[in-house]
């Protein structure tokens, strides 16, 4: 089986109903990311943190997985597929994925502030204060957040390299360092992207673009990679 190594962004999502990252005016859901999203938030008023989690938590609970998320789980029957995503929701799990690496976290756990590796399942739709980790020490959101460093990053880079085929899909390839995963794919591996804004890969040329959004995209990706490879 060939490996398909897939990089999701916000655009998988967002047919799902879940809002891309942030807006032109560079606000997530109306708040500055220096809110709700650093370090210094957290010290500022973590109140205010957990309820701007609550919020996106309740949505990502309500939303189902799109046609794009299907087709990449209906793909197991015919690669290997590995997927790296930028999304924080779990809509490739629901839709039947069975390798995802959430290079930004999971906004369905929670981490202790006084040991990281301790993560939690969290039960419902609410992280509040007074809920502890078993070291006694306040719960914050799984998250990566800005100014933060990516510990899956090198896992991800890893599984970037033994890529025989790496697609895109829904990402602007803006955010670093996920952006920059393109590069350790081995040179010669097919590289296609699936997203209407077209995003250029620095420095590349080996890559197919289908400018469309994920349902759509996938539709036409599946249809491409299973003749390709005899099926």
């Amino acid at each position: 089986m060939k490996k398909l190594v897939v990089l999701t962004g916000a655009g998988m999502s967002a047919e799902s109903g879940i809002p891309t990252f942030r807006g032109a005016d560079g606000l997530w859901e109306g708040y500055r990311i220096d809110e709700v999203a650093t370090p210094y938030a957290w010290e500022q008023d973590f109140r205010k943190v957990l309820q701007f989690y609550n919020d996106r938590r309740k949505g990502v609970l309500q939303a189902k997985p799109n046609r794009g998320h299907e087709i990449l789980a209906e793909l197991e029957a015919f690669a290997d597929v590995h997927i790296i995503t930028q999304n924080i929701d779990n809509l490739h799990e629901c839709a039947g994925s069975s390798k995802i690496l959430h290079l930004h976290g999971e906004i369905t756990k929670s981490r202790s502030t006084k040991k990281s590796s301790l993560i939690y399942d969290i039960e419902g739709a609410e992280l509040n204060e007074g809920d502890l980790c078993a070291l006694g020490s306040q719960l914050r959101p799984h998250i990566v957040w800005f100014h933060e460093e990516v510990p899956m990053m090198e896992p991800a880079i890893s599984i970037a390299q033994q890529a025989d085929v790496f697609l895109i899909v829904g990402t602007s390839l803006q955010v670093y360092p996920a952006s920059g995963l393109v590069q350790f794919v081995r040179p010669g591996t097919p590289i296609y992207i699936v997203d209407p804004s077209a995003p250029v890969i620095p420095g590349a040329t080996n890559y197919e673009v289908i400018q469309e959004g994920a349902s759509v995209g996938m539709e036409k990706f599946r249809q491409m990679f299973l003749e390709e490879h005899g099926y």
